[in-house]
């Protein structure tokens, strides 16, 4: 066989998005995609459309046509006219109906695309459909314990929860640049308020399309079968398994010599703890589905005002927001894209910015200082109290209190931790606060003097040190000053005042 020479990844993604209405798709029942059940117990949230008790019939969740159609908005997509509901029929113990309730010729979001930030650059993926369909059930292998069984057990209360898929075009060729795109996708999902996107409870599930070209040393291009790999609910699995795809795939073709071609498609499963992918049947395609138009819903007409109103909802979107916080208000992209991370921090901080800018700052200072307190004082606090940032009980203006202490020289940056800390728990104004711990900064120049002379008095050949050009030797005269004046001295003009005594 012909020795390979050169290979190049080809990736295209569906992602399966579980939206956060309160309802089903086609029941009244309760969602577990929801807030509010997201701790039901197995099977307490099923109702007669989902679990195909008879007579039954289903009947549209509008709020889920609309969180559809807004994500297809953010993603570029082509609203259809006129969208039609299908029944694709198949057999599995999670789907009571034997038929999942779905979209195939005429889905409500047409082509689209998005373009993200991967490691070597911006990216754009074409995005070929969104469309809407009923969840199926959860099958499981364990005992909730962790316990192994000799069979199954489903859980129906996902049956029948919104979903919609979102199919791109293969146009990712590489790894990092499919968990980019992921991540992406998944933080617009979540500015729009569409889902929680909580991967761990498979809000978000990312199935990536595989295959390889191959370039022969004879120079021909051979294609790799596609494989999909189901059902990945963290960026860690996207990453892991489509690199290990490449090297089996390549692998399989160099032991079978297998090109892609009619039924050569199939799926896989990760396996986390063997790090490798498990082949699980061959791919069905669409006829094998037996699609034909649900006879119970009526094709749907979407016109141009509604599509309107769905328009002016759109919020300014999670990239063009951490480009503006860059190249208006001078953050730095790592600053901006860990308070873009989760959309409540990000609308608290702005909250904050503009707190200070009505104060007087500029809107550059203004989310410099509230972009430092929030990832410093506030990501720490946060992390020990386990809670996000924005419900540690510390209020916008009171934040802005600390950072106009600060740019005054009335707080230093010690001080400032320990009363963003004291706000957390308390309603009082970074003022009070400071001044009931002695923790207002003096600036006085007779104190600061004072206590620079004691300074230099207890620590002379420290002076002598600093005086020739010795930066490390103030640190001992600054820890007397901050000592002697109980923290609240300038460090800033403690420094030049040295600097203008001694050299």
């Amino acid at each position: 066989m012909t020795d390979i020479i050169d290979r190049r990844l080809i990736v295209g993604m569906e992602v399966h998005v579980e939206l956060a209405t309160e309802a089903k798709m086609f029941a009244l029942g309760p969602n577990v995609a929801h807030p509010s059940r997201f701790d039901s117990a197995p099977n307490t949230i099923c109702d007669p459309v989902s679990v195909a008790l008879p007579g039954a019939l289903p009947t549209m969740n509008h709020d889920a046509l609309e969180m559809a159609m807004l994500v297809g908005t953010a993603l570029n997509c082509e609203i259809a006219d006129r969208c039609q509901w299908d029944r694709k029929n198949y057999f599995y113990p999670d789907l009571p109906k034997g038929y999942q309730i779905s979209q195939y010729e005429h889905p409500i979001c047409g082509r689209g695309e998005l373009t993200f930030d991967g490691p070597d650059g911006a990216v754009t993926v074409r995005i070929t459909r969104a469309h809407l369909e009923e969840d199926t059930g959860k099958s499981g292998h364990e005992l909730p314990g962790g316990e192994v069984i000799d069979g199954s057990i489903v859980d129906y209360n996902r049956s029948g929860s919104p979903l919609l898929e979102i199919v791109t075009e293969p146009d990712i060729t590489s790894a990092a640049d499919a968990v980019a795109f992921g991540r992406e996708l998944r933080s617009i999902c979540r500015a729009l308020g569409v889902t929680e996107g909580i991967m761990q409870k498979g809000h978000m599930r990312f199935e990536p399309n595989i295959n390889l070209v191959l370039t022969l040393g004879d120079g021909r291009e051979v294609r790799t079968p596609i494989v999909e790999i189901k059902n990945l609910n963290s960026f860690r699995a996207v990453e892991q398994a489509i690199a290990h795809e490449v090297t089996r795939q390549e692998a399989q073709w160099l032991d079978d010599g297998l090109e892609m071609g009619p039924g050569a498609k199939s799926t896989r499963g990760w396996d986390e703890k063997a790090q490798r992918t498990v082949l699980q049947r061959s791919k069905e395609d669409a006829h094998d589905y037996r699609y034909f138009p649900e006879p119970d819903l009526v094709p749907l007409e979407v016109d141009q005002a509604w599509k309107d109103k769905i328009a002016a909802r759109l919020p300014e979107l999670p990239r063009a927001r951490r480009a503006r916080w860059v190249d208006v208000l001078g953050l730095t992209a790592k600053d901006a894209a860990a308070l873009a991370e989760e959309p409540p921090t990000a609308d608290f901080f702005e909250a904050c910015a503009a707190a200070m800018e009505a104060q007087g700052m500029s809107a550059s200072d203004a989310a410099i200082a509230a972009a430092k307190l929030l990832l410093n004082a506030g990501t720490r606090l946060a992390n020990e109290r386990t809670c996000a940032v924005e419900a540690l009980g510390i209020t916008a203006d009171q934040i802005a209190g600390i950072a106009l202490m600060r740019a005054a020289g009335d707080l230093g940056s010690t001080a400032a931790d320990e009363v963003f800390e004291v706000l957390c728990d308390s309603e009082e104004s970074a003022a009070a606060a400071a001044e009931r711990l002695n923790l207002l900064q003096v600036s006085d120049a007779s104190a600061l003097n004072a206590w620079i002379d004691e300074a230099l008095a207890a620590h002379p050949q420290a002076g002598e040190d600093f005086a020739a050009g010795k930066d490390a030797a103030m640190g001992r005269i600054m820890g007397h000053v901050m000592k002697a004046s109980g923290g609240s001295a300038d460090a800033g003009m403690v420094r030049a005042r040295l600097i203008e005594r001694l050299r």
